[in-house]
Protein backbone atom coordinates (compact mmCIF):
# COMPACT_ATOMS: atom_id res chain seq x y z
CA UNK A 1 0.00 0.00 0.00
CA UNK A 2 1.76 3.47 -1.13
CA UNK A 3 2.15 6.22 1.36
CA UNK A 4 0.02 9.17 0.62
CA UNK A 5 1.70 12.62 1.01
CA UNK A 6 1.32 14.40 3.54
CA UNK A 7 -0.33 17.33 3.94
CA UNK A 8 1.52 20.49 3.95
CA UNK A 9 0.74 24.53 4.39
CA UNK A 10 2.11 26.31 1.51
CA UNK A 11 3.84 29.28 2.31
CA UNK A 12 4.05 32.92 0.43
CA UNK A 13 6.33 32.63 -2.63
CA UNK A 14 6.60 35.40 -5.19
CA UNK A 15 5.10 32.56 -7.73
CA UNK A 16 1.83 32.61 -5.53
CA UNK A 17 1.76 36.21 -5.39
CA UNK A 18 -0.69 38.64 -8.01
CA UNK A 19 1.16 41.61 -9.17
CA UNK A 20 1.91 43.79 -12.35
CA UNK A 21 4.93 43.20 -14.04
CA UNK A 22 6.74 45.52 -16.56
CA UNK A 23 8.50 43.47 -19.20
CA UNK A 24 12.37 43.03 -19.46
CA UNK A 25 15.13 41.15 -20.40
CA UNK A 26 14.85 38.90 -16.99
CA UNK A 27 11.05 37.62 -18.22
CA UNK A 28 11.47 34.04 -18.83
CA UNK A 29 10.78 32.24 -22.76
CA UNK A 30 7.91 30.04 -23.11
CA UNK A 31 9.30 27.66 -25.24
CA UNK A 32 6.24 25.89 -27.10
CA UNK A 33 6.27 22.90 -29.58
CA UNK A 34 2.91 24.08 -30.97
CA UNK A 35 4.18 27.58 -31.64
CA UNK A 36 7.68 26.03 -33.69
CA UNK A 37 7.87 25.63 -37.56
CA UNK A 38 11.34 24.82 -38.80
CA UNK A 39 13.52 22.75 -37.34
CA UNK A 40 15.68 25.81 -35.60
CA UNK A 41 13.10 26.33 -33.61
CA UNK A 42 12.68 23.12 -32.60
CA UNK A 43 16.54 22.73 -31.84
CA UNK A 44 15.73 25.80 -29.43
CA UNK A 45 12.96 23.76 -27.04
CA UNK A 46 15.62 20.74 -26.99
CA UNK A 47 18.42 22.95 -25.63
CA UNK A 48 16.12 24.92 -23.40
CA UNK A 49 14.71 21.79 -21.98
CA UNK A 50 18.39 20.86 -21.54
CA UNK A 51 19.27 23.93 -19.73
CA UNK A 52 16.00 23.69 -17.45
CA UNK A 53 16.59 20.04 -16.39
CA UNK A 54 20.11 19.25 -16.40
CA UNK A 55 21.50 22.67 -15.34
CA UNK A 56 23.98 22.92 -18.29
CA UNK A 57 24.39 26.04 -20.10
CA UNK A 58 26.88 24.13 -22.50
CA UNK A 59 25.22 20.28 -23.04
CA UNK A 60 27.93 17.85 -22.95
CA UNK A 61 27.62 15.67 -25.95
CA UNK A 62 27.93 12.49 -23.57
CA UNK A 63 24.97 13.88 -21.78
CA UNK A 64 22.55 14.45 -24.99
CA UNK A 65 19.52 12.24 -24.91
CA UNK A 66 19.34 11.62 -28.91
CA UNK A 67 16.35 9.01 -28.87
CA UNK A 68 14.23 11.53 -26.98
CA UNK A 69 15.46 13.98 -29.16
CA UNK A 70 14.46 11.91 -32.18
CA UNK A 71 10.71 11.64 -30.51
CA UNK A 72 10.47 15.07 -30.04
CA UNK A 73 11.19 16.53 -33.72
CA UNK A 74 8.77 13.80 -35.02
CA UNK A 75 6.35 14.58 -32.95
CA UNK A 76 5.51 11.39 -31.12
CA UNK A 77 6.03 12.43 -27.99
CA UNK A 78 5.06 15.89 -25.97
CA UNK A 79 7.24 18.36 -24.52
CA UNK A 80 6.09 17.08 -21.38
CA UNK A 81 6.87 13.64 -21.59
CA UNK A 82 10.18 14.66 -23.08
CA UNK A 83 11.05 16.62 -19.61
CA UNK A 84 9.43 13.40 -17.82
CA UNK A 85 12.51 11.30 -20.15
CA UNK A 86 15.20 13.75 -19.08
CA UNK A 87 14.08 13.31 -15.40
CA UNK A 88 14.49 9.90 -15.51
CA UNK A 89 17.63 9.76 -17.49
CA UNK A 90 20.90 7.93 -16.29
CA UNK A 91 21.93 11.46 -16.66
CA UNK A 92 19.76 13.10 -14.02
CA UNK A 93 20.41 10.73 -11.68
CA UNK A 94 23.89 10.83 -11.65
CA UNK A 95 24.29 14.93 -11.58
CA UNK A 96 21.27 15.22 -9.07
CA UNK A 97 19.91 12.26 -7.76
CA UNK A 98 23.39 10.10 -6.62
CA UNK A 99 24.83 13.91 -5.09
CA UNK A 100 22.30 15.03 -2.77
CA UNK A 101 20.04 13.86 0.33
CA UNK A 102 16.51 13.19 -0.36
CA UNK A 103 15.44 16.71 0.74
CA UNK A 104 17.82 18.46 -1.08
CA UNK A 105 16.99 16.56 -4.57
CA UNK A 106 12.97 17.21 -3.55
CA UNK A 107 13.99 20.72 -3.54
CA UNK A 108 16.18 21.05 -6.92
CA UNK A 109 13.72 18.36 -8.42
CA UNK A 110 10.86 21.41 -7.82
CA UNK A 111 13.15 24.01 -8.82
CA UNK A 112 13.73 22.44 -12.51
CA UNK A 113 10.00 20.63 -12.96
CA UNK A 114 7.68 23.14 -11.15
CA UNK A 115 9.11 26.39 -11.70
CA UNK A 116 9.69 26.98 -7.35
CA UNK A 117 11.38 26.35 -4.34
CA UNK A 118 10.05 24.35 -1.69
CA UNK A 119 7.88 25.58 0.76
CA UNK A 120 9.50 24.35 4.05
CA UNK A 121 10.70 21.58 5.53
CA UNK A 122 7.61 19.54 5.64
CA UNK A 123 7.05 19.51 1.80
CA UNK A 124 10.65 18.24 1.64
CA UNK A 125 9.74 15.65 4.13
CA UNK A 126 6.70 14.64 2.52
CA UNK A 127 8.24 14.06 -0.37
CA UNK A 128 11.56 12.06 0.34
CA UNK A 129 8.66 9.81 1.61
CA UNK A 130 8.01 9.32 -2.05
CA UNK A 131 11.57 8.94 -3.25
CA UNK A 132 11.95 5.95 -0.61
CA UNK A 133 8.80 4.32 -1.54
CA UNK A 134 8.64 4.86 -5.47
CA UNK A 135 12.39 5.60 -6.82
CA UNK A 136 13.55 8.77 -8.60
CA UNK A 137 11.65 7.24 -11.43
CA UNK A 138 7.81 7.15 -9.42
CA UNK A 139 9.20 10.70 -7.70
CA UNK A 140 9.36 12.02 -11.58
CA UNK A 141 6.32 10.65 -12.40
CA UNK A 142 4.34 11.97 -9.43
CA UNK A 143 5.98 15.58 -10.13
CA UNK A 144 5.16 15.58 -13.36
CA UNK A 145 1.48 14.55 -13.31
CA UNK A 146 0.71 16.37 -10.46
CA UNK A 147 -2.30 18.81 -11.22
CA UNK A 148 0.37 21.93 -10.41
CA UNK A 149 2.92 20.64 -13.10
CA UNK A 150 -0.38 20.71 -15.76
CA UNK A 151 -2.02 23.67 -14.86
CA UNK A 152 0.81 25.78 -15.06
CA UNK A 153 2.85 23.86 -18.14
CA UNK A 154 0.78 21.39 -19.52
CA UNK A 155 1.94 19.47 -22.29
CA UNK A 156 3.38 21.92 -24.54
CA UNK A 157 4.96 24.15 -22.80
CA UNK A 158 9.01 23.86 -20.88
CA UNK A 159 8.88 24.59 -17.30
CA UNK A 160 10.68 27.55 -16.73
CA UNK A 161 11.39 29.27 -13.37
CA UNK A 162 7.97 31.41 -12.11
CA UNK A 163 8.04 35.15 -10.72
CA UNK A 164 12.16 35.63 -10.35
CA UNK A 165 13.21 38.69 -7.98
CA UNK A 166 16.26 38.91 -6.87
CA UNK A 167 17.69 36.05 -6.69
CA UNK A 168 19.48 33.45 -8.93
CA UNK A 169 17.83 31.62 -11.72
CA UNK A 170 17.39 27.89 -10.26
CA UNK A 171 18.72 26.22 -13.27
CA UNK A 172 22.26 27.84 -12.36
CA UNK A 173 22.52 26.48 -9.10
CA UNK A 174 24.98 23.44 -8.91
CA UNK A 175 23.49 20.60 -7.09
CA UNK A 176 26.90 19.11 -6.00
CA UNK A 177 28.50 21.65 -3.66
CA UNK A 178 26.07 21.18 -0.24
CA UNK A 179 27.38 20.30 3.39
CA UNK A 180 25.67 16.43 1.89
CA UNK A 181 28.12 15.97 -0.79
CA UNK A 182 31.41 17.09 0.45
CA UNK A 183 31.02 14.99 3.81
CA UNK A 184 30.19 11.77 1.54
CA UNK A 185 33.06 12.67 -0.77
CA UNK A 186 35.32 12.31 2.56
CA UNK A 187 33.66 8.95 3.39
CA UNK A 188 32.58 6.36 0.39
CA UNK A 189 32.27 2.64 1.50
CA UNK A 190 33.83 2.81 5.09
CA UNK A 191 36.62 4.09 4.13
CA UNK A 192 38.63 7.64 3.91
CA UNK A 193 40.40 9.67 1.45
CA UNK A 194 42.63 10.93 3.55
CA UNK A 195 44.00 7.50 4.74
CA UNK A 196 47.29 6.43 4.05
CA UNK A 197 48.76 3.04 2.45
CA UNK A 198 51.29 1.12 2.88
CA UNK A 199 53.85 0.98 0.70
CA UNK A 200 55.13 -3.10 -0.02
CA UNK A 201 51.81 -4.66 1.21
CA UNK A 202 49.62 -2.75 -0.72
CA UNK A 203 47.10 -2.65 2.50
CA UNK A 204 45.67 0.29 3.82
CA UNK A 205 46.82 1.90 7.10
CA UNK A 206 43.80 1.71 10.21
CA UNK A 207 45.52 5.02 10.95
CA UNK A 208 43.86 7.72 9.34
CA UNK A 209 45.69 10.62 8.44
CA UNK A 210 44.33 13.57 10.76
CA UNK A 211 46.07 16.34 9.57
CA UNK A 212 44.93 16.11 6.09
CA UNK A 213 41.29 16.41 6.98
CA UNK A 214 40.27 19.72 6.52
CA UNK A 215 38.46 20.95 9.53
CA UNK A 216 41.59 19.35 11.51
CA UNK A 217 44.09 21.37 9.35
CA UNK A 218 42.38 24.79 10.51
CA UNK A 219 42.01 23.92 14.12
CA UNK A 220 45.82 23.15 13.97
CA UNK A 221 46.55 26.66 12.04
CA UNK A 222 44.26 28.59 14.58
CA UNK A 223 46.07 26.63 17.54
CA UNK A 224 49.53 27.89 15.79
CA UNK A 225 50.65 31.08 17.98
CA UNK A 226 52.65 33.35 15.66
CA UNK A 227 55.41 35.25 17.83
CA UNK A 228 54.88 38.89 17.78
CA UNK A 229 57.85 41.08 16.20
CA UNK A 230 58.22 44.84 18.14
CA UNK A 231 59.90 46.53 15.46
CA UNK A 232 60.28 49.71 17.57
CA UNK A 233 62.26 47.86 20.03
CA UNK A 234 64.64 46.06 17.38
CA UNK A 235 65.17 49.51 15.93
CA UNK A 236 66.26 51.37 19.31
CA UNK A 237 68.46 48.50 20.27
CA UNK A 238 70.44 48.26 16.89
CA UNK A 239 70.58 52.16 17.60
CA UNK A 240 72.35 52.03 20.90
CA UNK A 241 74.78 49.57 19.64
CA UNK A 242 75.82 51.40 16.78
CA UNK A 243 76.51 54.20 19.33
CA UNK A 244 78.05 52.08 21.61
CA UNK A 245 80.75 50.55 19.38
CA UNK A 246 84.43 51.67 20.09
CA UNK A 247 86.19 52.86 16.59
CA UNK A 248 90.18 52.61 17.11
CA UNK A 249 92.17 55.66 15.43
CA UNK A 250 93.34 55.47 12.10
CA UNK A 251 94.79 59.19 12.28
CA UNK A 252 98.09 60.23 11.57
CA UNK A 253 98.01 63.14 13.91
CA UNK A 254 101.06 64.33 16.00
CA UNK A 255 103.46 62.45 13.93
CA UNK A 256 107.06 64.13 13.03
CA UNK A 257 108.36 61.81 10.85
CA UNK A 258 107.84 62.61 7.22
CA UNK A 259 108.38 59.80 3.98
CA UNK A 260 110.90 59.98 2.01
CA UNK A 261 110.21 59.91 -1.57
CA UNK A 262 113.16 59.61 -4.20
CA UNK A 263 113.87 60.30 -7.34
CA UNK A 264 113.80 57.69 -9.52
CA UNK A 265 115.54 57.36 -13.03
CA UNK A 266 112.59 57.13 -15.45
CA UNK A 267 113.57 56.43 -19.21
CA UNK A 268 112.39 58.77 -21.41
CA UNK A 269 112.44 58.52 -24.84
CA UNK A 270 114.53 60.30 -27.40
CA UNK A 271 117.27 60.25 -24.75
CA UNK A 272 120.11 60.21 -27.07
CA UNK A 273 119.42 63.51 -28.47
CA UNK A 274 122.23 65.93 -27.65
CA UNK A 275 120.92 68.71 -25.01
CA UNK A 276 123.47 71.24 -26.74
CA UNK A 277 122.53 71.14 -30.22
CA UNK A 278 125.45 73.15 -32.76
CA UNK A 279 124.72 74.83 -35.16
Amino acid sequence: MPIPILEITPSTQNQRVEGYEVPDEDDPINYRLTNTSSEYEVNEIIWAAYRQIFSEQLILKSNRQLSLESLLRNRSISVREFVRGLGKSEVYRQLVGETNSNYRLVDITFKRFLGRATYNKDEQISWSIVIATKGLHGFIDAIVDSEEYVQNFGDDLIPYQRRRFNERPFNLVNPRYSDYWRTRLIQIEGRSYYQVRTYGTGEPEKQVARKGIPDNFLAMARSIVTPQVNYQRYKDRAINQTRSVNLPDMTRQGSTVKPAVSHTEVALPYRYVSTDPKA
